[in-house]
């Protein structure tokens, strides 16, 4: 994953496609990294943006934390 950053974390995968989405919508490219254990589902589920989008990205999250 060299050069994608984290921008997001949840464990609740509903929550994270949402993030993925509005990301996506804004022509930022993203990808979802599960690192959730298949079986007792723990952990995890990473959303991840390129090195040159972060700054971005967390304008755009941050600004729906605070709507």
């Amino acid at each position: 994953m060299k050069g994608w950053e984290l921008i997001y974390s949840n464990s609740f995968m509903p929550k994270v496609v949402l993030m993925k989405n509005l990301l996506d919508a804004e022509g930022i490219d993203t990808i979802i990294l599960n690192k959730q254990d298949s079986f007792y589902l723990f952990g995890d589920i990473e959303l991840r943006v390129p090195g040159e989008q972060v700054i971005r990205a967390r304008r755009i999250l941050a600004k729906l934390d605070h709507e």
